[in-house]
């Protein structure tokens, strides 16, 4: 059993147990940490900075002179060292080559796609499990959010976030 397996089942005794639904995952800590769970090493300051500072890049957005619309301004993509480890680098956009934007766009695309199937089979699950109620759809044709999202003001889009 993986050490996220093990997780996944205290995560189900303890609703049990406890007889809850809804548990935050800092009420699982402190009783798996209760129960005797090793604590994991803490994280660096380094460590720790480098994701302040793949957030911070992750979420700046710039804004195209020529569309007035936003786009991410930097694109992270990876790529496998001598070791078989992956490293991630972070490019600005705008110095972006071809390869690093075409790794960055189907990296996101692969992102999206799973994000979209595991939606699909949650919601057909969760119809599954209710046939009394009315049945979940979960569109996946975004065409039309997409135009009236594109054709959406800035200022009125930040707004709809």
């Amino acid at each position: 059993m993986t050490k996220h397996e093990e997780m996944q089942a205290f995560m189900r005794h303890y609703r049990r147990e406890n007889k809850k639904t809804a548990v935050t995952m800092a009420e699982f800590a402190a009783a798996a940490l209760k129960m005797g769970w090793k604590a994991p090493p803490p994280v660096t300051a380094e460590e720790r900075l480098a994701k302040q500072f793949a957030a911070a890049a992750r979420e700046e957005t710039k804004i195209d002179k020529k569309t007035n619309r936003p786009y991410r301004a930097n694109l992270a993509y990876s790529v496998k060292n001598k070791v078989g480890e992956q490293i991630s680098f972070w490019v600005e956009t705008d110095d972006a080559t071809r390869a690093q934007a075409e790794m960055w766009k189907n990296r996101y695309r692969e992102q999206m796609i799973g994000e979209a199937v595991i939606g699909v089979d949650t919601i057909e699950h969760w119809n599954r499990i209710n046939p009394n109620e009315e049945p979940l759809q979960f569109e996946l044709d975004f065409t039309e959010e997409y135009k009236w999202r594109l054709n959406t003001p800035v200022e009125e889009e930040e707004e709809l976030v």
